[in-house]
């Protein structure tokens, strides 16, 4: 059987009696009254304190608690069929009776309102929830309800009785107490007795009492244990000295003028409270708490038990000036826990999780974010007691690099402290770029800048465009592209007179050349546009004297390369009068170039300068040692433009223009290359001259190499100016045959005197090879008969006959007439063909003779074969135009 806790006891300490007797007097006198109790039981217990039901069982025990001053025990046991609540501390009362018995009123009085959060008060009607016969005790003596005795007694007073048929019998279970014998739980001060209604009471309580957690500890720090009983279940004891949580606690003094729009009893609060802890409990609601849960969401990673003020449902936070207040000081207690926290954190996590997110779960929530953000940016939690507001982050800054930097920027934060959450508190975020930039204003040594350079490895290039790099000559600069790094003392000081930036030595790193730092390498740096632009413009430099020592000390360094001097053939020397002239015009003192060339054609570099820097650099710099090659791409063919300094070139343009066919635009050489003062030789020096420049690979070239353009191959400028000018023994290479040459040849053109010259060589300077250069392929037989062709013509006068229309087949071009002869003599010599006079007259005494000189003035020698069998059978001219045609292919 279960035992019945609500057995009646002549002996009343409570005056329950009398209690029960004023409410009924009151219910019958107002039956309004009556139904105004009910309809506010009912709100209690079926609506804001239905699910509290464990919360407020332990709010009663840690009000007694707190009222005996003792460490606060809380018993929940479940046998059958009844929920015990067993806790230590001040016993049950009449004056507690009295307040639990009107609903409405709380026992707490005076400065019991905020030591005390909620002496049997109105959240008692939670256990109505559970049940129909609640009873609570202390010592022998207690108190209890009971729903079926209040219909009994309700039902008694005709007043009532409509309103008790309107119900359908409900009462108001708390407002008439009952005295009751019930001895308390053994080792606890009072009990509470709720016998469970029915199964689904019983499965409600079953599911709270093993969501009972640690976290009902925090809220209620009067509670020091708390012990769990269910049956079929190993009892759970949860201690507050087991509770791994950090609490900021805090209070003062309220305003009465706070207090105007509260009800009586709140407004003898005298102080409001805060309490925070960290981490929130698992199981803990994410909710305000005032000190029980509400239905005010709070999405922070803490549990906030505070003094709100509440509306009457319990269940939310009302508004007003006290709320703002709690709002306030909430947030100042929060900015102190997190300054708590870290000041033992180990990881930046651990503290900046504890920053309020944008998102908010409602209008308190969003107000204590705010006021949380605000009290947040101005405390001094981040590293080095910097505050937010003050505080700059790097995206991407290397730890490394951070422990170098930190001096640089003021309020500079460690990377891990780089996060959103310090710039929703204001905080500063600023690029990598941007910090490149401030480091400009450092002055470290070389080293400091290579451990900087070390820790910044693994950040974006773009990032470090602007990176500063010290100079050797102790400048600053931003920006790392173009800078020579890895230079030796003497070659950087060389380059930075020349205007190169050049990197420390020390400073010789692979990130400076990922970003843009030129290796010094001697070589490459003659290409550089700086070097370049310095020395073209060295003659016109107030003293040209240390670029050009700066120059030749790269030109040394790079080993003196030849094809350096046509980019340095402008630097100013000095020259044996003391004057400074370009090196491309000054003679290597003992040169082949100085042996060949008229006297004082051209000054000779200083001696003292050669003997320091060595012919080999001078050279390389563009002094005279042979002729000098002018190169140039993509020349134009006008004489208005085509401008290299060059003697005659404009006269060698149009010599070229006159072999090219006319355009509407002056045509284009690819590349051009020719050898310059050939108008400085020597008359008598000539054969030493083309000596010079027929046995150099370079220097040959300018003259054996045709240039093409447009598919036609013209002479090149340099073996042009040879075949224009007296250069053989006095003589124009065109006057000339080879030597050696045939007789018949040498009756034409003399021979050229042997300066043991190659056949290619001399043939490119106009020089004459065989008969056919030096007059007419007809002229043979006259020159085979020892007879001068040049005058000549044929003895008699012919026949004029009509060139066969088949010819036209093959020769486009050819005449349309001849002259035709039985016997062709010319000057008395038998000849098969002759062209005569200006206007080419062909004469042929054969088909075959006509063949070769309707090919001659048709200027299509090659074919004239193909020619002399169409006119032997002209039936067969579509196959012989088909074999000339494969043969061609092939």
């Amino acid at each position: 059987m279960r035992p019945d806790p609500v057995s009646p006891d002549p002996a009343d300490p409570f005056r329950t009696a009398d209690l029960r007797g004023r409410v009924l007097a009151a219910w019958q006198a107002s039956p309004a009254r009556f139904r105004e109790d009910a309809n506010a039981e009912e709100d209690f217990a079926l609506g804001g304190y239905r699910d509290r039901l464990v919360v407020e069982l332990a709010q009663n025990a840690a009000d007694a608690a707190a009222r005996a001053g003792v460490p606060g025990r809380l018993l929940l046991a479940l046998r059958d069929g009844v929920l015990v609540a067993a806790n230590d501390g001040a016993a049950l009362d009449a004056e507690a009776v009295e307040a639990l018995s009107t609903l409405r009123a709380s026992a707490k009085r005076d400065d019991d309102l905020t030591a005390t959060v909620g002496r049997f008060g109105v959240g008692f009607a939670a256990v109505l929830a559970v049940s129909d016969e609640p009873a609570i005790s202390s010592g022998p003596a207690g108190v209890g309800w009971s729903r079926a005795r209040t219909r009994e007694l309700v039902a008694a007073v005709p007043e009532l009785s409509q309103e008790l048929d309107r119900r359908v019998g409900h009462v108001p279970v708390l407002r008439l107490p009952f005295a009751v014998m019930r001895t308390p739980e053994p080792g606890y001060d009072t009990a509470v007795w709720l016998p469970l209604r029915d199964e689904a009471a019983k499965a409600l309580v079953e599911r709270v009492l093993a969501e009972v957690d640690a976290g009902l500890l925090l809220m209620l720090p009067a509670l020091a244990e708390i012990v769990v009983e269910l049956v079929g279940a190993r009892s759970r004891v949860l201690l507050a000295a087991d509770l791994d949580v950090r609490v900021v606690q805090t209070s003062g003094p309220i305003d009465p003028v706070l207090l105007a729009d509260r009800p009586t009893e709140e407004r003898r609060a005298h102080d409001w409270s805060v309490r925070w802890a960290v981490p929130r409990p698992p199981g803990v609601p994410a909710v305000v708490h005032a000190p029980t849960p509400t239905d005010e969401p709070l999405d922070l990673p803490a549990l906030l038990i505070a003094s709100f003020p509440l509306d009457p449902t319990r269940r939310q936070v009302a508004p007003g000036p006290l709320r703002d207040l709690v709002v306030e000081q909430a947030a100042a207690a929060y900015a102190q826990l997190v300054r708590e926290v870290a000041s033992e954190a180990t990881s930046a996590d651990d503290v900046l999780r504890l920053v309020p997110g944008p998102a908010m779960k409602g209008a308190l929530d969003s107000e204590l974010r705010r006021a949380i953000t605000f009290a947040l940016a101005d405390a001094p939690f981040l590293p080095g007691g910097q505050r937010p507001a003050d505080a700059v982050f790097v995206e991407g800054l290397p730890e490394a690099a951070y422990v170098l930097v930190a001096d640089a920027v003021p309020g500079l934060l460690p990377p891990a402290w780089g996060r959103v959450e310090v710039e929703r508190l204001g905080g500063r975020r600023m690029r990598m770029a941007d910090l490149v930039d401030e480091l400009a204003a450092l002055a470290r040594p070389a080293t400091w800048w290579r451990t900087l350079y070390d820790a910044l490895e693994s950040v974006d290039r773009d990032a470090l465009a602007g990176l500063p790099v010290l100079l050797h000559d102790g400048r600053l600069v931003r920006g790392v592209r173009g800078v020579v790094v890895g230079a030796p003392t003497d070659l950087a000081a060389a380059l930075a007179t020349l205007g190169v930036r050049v990197a420390d030595p020390g400073l010789a790193h692979p990130l400076l050349e990922r970003l843009g730092a030129v290796p010094a390498d001697p070589f490459a740096l003659l290409s550089d546009e700086t070097v370049r632009a310095t020395a073209e413009q060295s003659i016109d430099a107030d003293d040209p004297e240390p670029i050009a020592v700066a120059v030749l000390t790269l030109v040394a360094a790079a080993g003196a390369p030849e094809e350096a001097a046509r980019w340095l053939a402008e630097l100013a020397l000095p020259d044996d009068e003391g004057e400074w002239a370009p090196a491309g015009e000054l003679l290597l003192p003992g040169s082949p170039l100085a042996d060949i060339l008229e006297p004082d054609a051209l000054a000779f570099v200083d001696a003292a300068w050669v003997s320091r820097w060595g012919a080999e650099t001078l050279a390389a710099v563009g002094a005279l040692r042979t002729f000098a090659v002018v190169r140039d791409d993509d020349v134009l063919l006008d004489p208005d433009v085509c401008d290299h300094d060059l003697d005659a070139e404009d006269e060698w343009v149009e010599a070229m223009l006159d072999e090219l066919p006319e355009g509407d635009h002056p045509p284009v050489l690819g590349a051009f290359v020719a050898l310059r003062d050939l108008d400085l030789v020597a008359d008598d020096r000539w054969p030493e001259a083309l000596r010079l420049i027929a046995r150099d690979p370079v220097l040959r070239a300018a003259v054996v190499e045709p240039v093409g353009v447009d598919g036609v191959d013209l002479s090149p400028y340099t073996a042009w100016w040879l075949r224009t000018h007296p250069v053989l023994g006095g003589r124009l290479p065109t006057e000339l045959s080879l030597p050696g040459a045939s007789t018949e040849l040498t009756l034409l053109r003399p021979a050229a005197p042997d300066l043991g010259l190659d056949r290619v060589f001399v043939e490119a300077i106009g020089v004459v090879g065989n008969v056919a250069e030096a007059g007419e392929v007809f002229w043979v037989p006259l020159l085979a008969a020892g007879v001068d062709p040049r005058g000549a013509r044929p003895d008699g006068p012919g026949t004029v006959a009509e060139v066969p229309d088949v010819v036209g087949r093959v020769l486009v071009d050819a005449p349309l007439t001849y002259v035709r002869h039985d016997v062709l003599t010319v000057a008395g010599v038998t000849c098969e063909w002759w062209v005569d006079g200006d206007e080419e007259e062909v004469h042929a005494a054969t088909l075959d003779g006509l063949a070769r000189g309707l090919a001659w003035v048709a200027d299509r020698w090659s074919e004239r074969m193909l020619v002399a069998q169409v006119l032997a059978a002209p039936e067969r001219v579509e196959g012989l135009l088909a074999e000339y045609a494969w043969e061609a292919e092939r």
